[in-house]
Parts: C-alpha cells; structure tokens; sequence
C-alpha cells in the first residue's frame, strides 16, 4: 500500500501552511502568488490523498483541524531548513560578490550611512547593496535582510555582530534662541516650549526623560520620526534631544547640556550566524566598522559641532 504522503509535493505543504496562514482562499492565493480557484482545487485534491480534512470552514475562514496544524507544522520546519540551506549557499563565495540587502532606519541611514555605503561601493563594485529603510526590526533568519544595522542595547541573541560605537544624545535649541549656551541651565529650561519624539519612541530613555522631568503642557509638539525631530528644532518650535551626531552636525542648532551617558544607546553590525562567513557579508561589515571607528569621537558626541552630516574624519 502506497503511503498518501508519498504522493505530496512540496508545493503542496507551501499551499496548506499559506492557507492557515491567511485564513482566506483568495488571500492565500495572492501569497503563492497563483488563481483563487487553483488553490480551491488543490486543496481539493490533497485532502482527497490524504483521506482527512486538513481545514474546518467557517464564515469567518478556514481554520485548520488536528492533522492540518500538523501539516502546517511540518511544512513551517521545511521551510526553515530549506531557508538555512539558502543562506549556507549565498554565504559560500570566496569574493564579494552579489547582492547584500541592509536593513536600518531612516536617522541612521540619512545622517550616517549614505556615505559609507558610496564608499563601499567604489571598494567593491561586483556587491550591490538592496538597503530596507526600516524600524521594525526584520527576520535575518528568513533572510528579509542579510545584514542589520541597529540603535540598541540589546540585540537579538540569534543574531551575530559587534558594538561599533556608543551613540550619545544631548539637548538642543535653535542657535539663534541661546547666545551663549554654556551659560544655559538645564533646570530652567523645563519652562519653555519643548519638541519630543511620541508614544511609539517611549522605549528610549531621553524620551522618556522628557516626559518625567518636563510639564505635559510643555511639550509643545511631539513627532514618530528624528530626522523630523532635528527639523522642529531647528525651526524653533521648541528644544529637545538628539543623538549628537545629528545635533553637532546641523549649523543652526547648539547644544544647551553636555551629552547625557545614561541616554546613550549601542550601534550594532549584526547578521545571521550562517551569513558572517560570506565574503560579501564579511567585507561589508568590515568596511563599515573600520569606516566608523575612525569617526567614532563625532558619533558619540564628543566632537564635529557644526561638521556637515555624513563626512568622515579620513573620507
């Protein structure tokens, strides 16, 4: 006797865990990226092999039984392995070579990367970069990106990497507001208007600073987005904080206090495990992190005000 499983397709377990995953014929069918009525059908026709239903249908969808969540389960570790499988083969060139995507967020890519990654490219122009502007973090290891570059202190554990530099964060004001700003008191400052990062940002310590120390009637005007946030500063809305390297680059804004260490945050270079081996992987990384060690004093603060964004000490 002929076991059924023997007569599915990979294909097959793809169909079924899409399915669960949607929850809807038609969304499943734009996931696999084929016709509504070909998923129908070969539904059809693999519980058919099978003998069971692999889904209860229900007005609101199709919600797997017993043995499709098994199916589902098993078609996820198949997708696993073969994604591993992937990585391991992207990462066995000897010369960097192909395509690196970098995922990283719009402040650090603006104020920081841009240059770095031009530079790179006239080193190695057989590697091209897909870069994710992003503040979500991405999955490495389904390779929605092979290399991330993030603002945080603690990093994901299945990931690998180096801490490149401390970024530092310190309180601005439009320059033409302050005529001598080491003469300002920060603890007189909590009266006057203040810009703030908003609610979604609330994980980060300058931020939440402002929202202990400053009355709410104060804060004048919040935003999702720093590069938005140096903007309202420097048009005078109010003062705020800044990583440094934004701060000390931009000609119309000073610094009213010297960089708080407690509001600091690690830069990390991170990538799958799989992945740190591949040369392209390997000479990207290398790169930035030599690159930014040699402009490690103005990222973390302590040097560059009013330096033009993206320069580098030896560029």
């Amino acid at each position: 006797m002929v076991e059924p499983f023997k007569n599915l397709a990979w294909d097959d377990f793809r169909l079924i865990k899409a399915i669960a995953e949607a929850g809807r014929l038609p969304a499943a069918a734009e996931l696999l990226g084929i016709n509504h009525s070909t998923v129908f059908r070969r539904l059809g026709q693999i519980e058919a092999t099978l003998g069971v239903s692999l889904f209860e249908r229900h007005r609101t969808g199709y919600v797997p039984t017993a043995v499709g969540e098994e199916m589902v389960e098993l078609a996820s570790d198949i997708d696993e392995r073969i994604t591993g499988f992937g990585r391991k083969v992207a990462g066995a060139e000897v010369v960097p070579e192909g395509e690196v995507r970098v995922t990283t967020s719009d402040t650090l890519l603006t104020h920081l990367f841009t240059p770095l990654f031009a530079r790179f490219r006239e080193k190695e122009p057989r590697v091209r970069l897909d870069i994710v502007v992003s503040n979500q973090a991405l999955n490495l290891s389904k390779r929605d990106a092979d290399v991330a570059i993030r603002a945080t202190d603690n990093p994901p554990e299945n990931l690998v990497g180096r801490r490149v530099a401390r970024i530092n964060w310190g309180l601005y004001g439009r320059a033409a507001d302050f005529a001598d700003a080491e003469e300002v008191e920060v603890t007189n400052l909590f009266e006057r208007p203040w810009v703030a990062l908003g609610d979604r940002m609330a994980g980060l310590k300058a931020v939440r600073f402002v929202h202990e120390h400053v009355p709410a009637e104060k804060i004048v005007y919040r935003i999702s987005s720093v590069l938005g946030l140096a903007e309202a500063i420097a048009e005078g809305i109010g003062i705020g904080h800044l990583p440094c390297f934004i701060g000390n680059a931009e000609p119309g804004l000073t610094r009213l206090a010297s960089a708080e260490p407690a509001f600091a945050t690690d830069l990390w270079l991170l990538t799958h495990p799989d992945l740190r081996h591949a040369a392209r992987i390997r000479a990207l990384l290398d790169f930035l992190a030599a690159e930014i060690a040699r402009d490690r004093d103005f990222i973390e603060g302590r040097s560059g005000e009013g330096r033009q964004a993206g320069t580098s000490a030896g560029g």
